[in-house]
Order: C-alpha cells, then structure tokens, then sequence
C-alpha cells in the first residue's frame, strides 16, 4: 500500500450525505477526552460489499506491518524511522457510519459535526503529518523520487513479494451505485418520505436526512443549539419510521445482485487483499505485536 493515511471504507466519497453535510471547521479539534461515542446500532451495521474491502482496523494493520519492514530498511542505510502509534480498537470508525444519515450518540452531543478524533487516531494523524515534514534527504531514502520507491518498495516487496496492492475499484463503485440505486426503491422512498412527514411535525422541514445534515446553517466551528435539536428530532424520526432497517434491507438485496453480477472483479480484490493481510499479519506475529487491532481471524 502506499504511504498513505488510512482509510474508511464506508462509501465515504460516495455517499451523498459526504457532499452535503457541513464542512469541518478549519482549526484541528481537539481530540475527545475519550472514545467518541457510536450507536450500537451503527456499529451493528454491516453490508454485503463490506467483505471486499478493508475496514480501518485492516489498513492500520498492514501499515503497521509494512512499517516494521521500512524501519529495517532505513536503520540499514544509519536513518530513523519511527513507527506509527498504534490506534486503540474501540477508536476506529464503524464502516457505515453515516451512511443513511446521522448516528443517534453523535447527534446528541455532535449535532451534524464530525466527532473530534479520539487522542490514539491524533497521534497517528500528527505522526503522518511529522513524516510529511522530514528532511528532504530522508523522505527520499523511504519513498525515492517517485514517491513509491525507496524503502518502501523495498518493504512492500518483503511483505507481499509482486502482489499488487488491493484495489478499490469494484468496491467504491459499487457501494456508491448500491446506496443510490437504494435510495430509488419503493420501500425507501415510502419510509423517507414518512421520515419527512414525522421532521414536519417536530417544526424541520428537510425532504431527507442528508438535506438536514446539508443545511448550510451548520457551517459553524461548533454545533448550535438549533443543529443539534434538528439532529435529535431527525435520529428520532429514522427510529420511529424504522429507516435505517428499511434502507438497509433494500441496499442488502441491491448489494447481493451487483455482487453475483461483478463475481470475478470483487473475488480477485479479495484475493489480494487477503494477501496483504496474513502477510501483515505475519509480520507482526513473528514481531510479537499484542495489539488487539492485530488479532485477525485465520486466513
């Protein structure tokens, strides 16, 4: 993989509420005193497309691996190479978080506002950011000119020999043509409009959930009083109208149909990204890592 930071795989790009919902504010936030609060419901959320693809905890994993591998290679030509702080499980992000609209435990405290990062995904954050800034010397040694050499190609080498790295295609295409093909059902749109009907007796006015969260009012360093009651009333109303399990329904069915039709595509995605991952996992066994985030399930 390259020297990137890790990703969520929940159609982040693709989900309409990501091209709707409010910017984050400019300055960093502070990192959550604790682990930021998720639904259970959220985290309970699983669809067909997710088994194609790496959630967050996988990709730390294969970062952590490949980073054991650069250090080698670095301390060989006499350069530092510090490794990433790891991120605590329970920190990393559900995959379909969001997804159908926002989550009842951030709407409360949160409004429509991203969670501040947790302290563990900050200092990985900021550990990116220091390798961003190293000596101009030392950046070439780990990446080479082209940004995918040096050491870590070296390292990437050892890690999966000429396994290309998973490619996300199939899966963010797909994902992002489920959810909208969703959206159009019958039954999504009977229970969103329900969803509307229930917001316009609560005072909000929103065709949709991503329209509330889209609300151009919430563009604000903070969450308003307002924000949050809006959000409050739209969890409420996802609840009474049962449209995250409507929705979800639908996108399960539409997910299983796409996935018999692109079979080959997503089955040799899968491949390679379960290289990569008992590959990492590999590594960090013989290395003696005990990080829960590292314990995976046999390949």
């Amino acid at each position: 993989m390259s020297p990137s930071r890790a990703r969520t795989t929940t159609a982040l790009a693709l989900l309409l509420l990501a091209t709707t919902a409010c910017t984050a504010p400019e300055h960093e936030p502070a990192p959550a005193p604790h682990s930021p609060p998720v639904s259970w419901q959220a985290r309970q959320l699983r669809l067909p497309l997710d088994a194609y693809t790496s959630d967050v905890a996988e990709t730390h994993l294969v970062e952590d691996a490949q980073d054991i591998l650069m250090r080698r290679c670095m301390n060989g030509l006499h350069l530092e190479w510090k490794s990433l702080p790891p991120v605590a499980p329970q920190d990393t992000k559900p995959p379909n978080l969001r997804r159908y609209g926002a989550d009842e435990a951030t709407a409360v405290r949160y409004g429509y506002h991203l969670r501040p990062d947790p302290p563990s995904v900050v200092r990985r954050n900021r550990a990116w950011d220091e390798r961003e800034a190293l000596p101009a010397e030392v950046q070439r040694a780990a990446y080479g000119l082209s940004g995918e050499g040096g050491c870590l190609k070296t390292a990437q080498h050892q890690l999966v020999g000429d396994t290309a790295p998973p490619d996300d295609h199939a899966f963010n295409q797909l994902t992002g043509t489920a959810l909208e093909a969703s959206r159009r059902t019958l039954e999504v749109r009977h229970a969103l409009r329900w969803w509307h009907t229930c917001m316009a007796k609560a005072g909000f006015n929103y065709p949709d959930p991503y329209t509330a969260a889209g609300d151009k009012r919430w563009k604000t360093a903070e969450p308003t009083s307002a924000e949050r009651a809006t959000a409050r009333a739209d969890v409420a109303c996802q609840k009474s109208t049962r449209l995250v399990k409507v929705w979800s329904t639908a996108e399960t069915r539409i997910q299983h149909r796409l996935i018999r039709q692109n079979a080959d595509r997503l089955h040799k995605a899968k491949a390679s990204n379960d290289r990569w991952l008992a590959a990492a996992h590999r590594v960090l066994n013989h290395e003696g890592h005990t990080n829960p985030q590292h314990h995976l399930p046999d390949q």
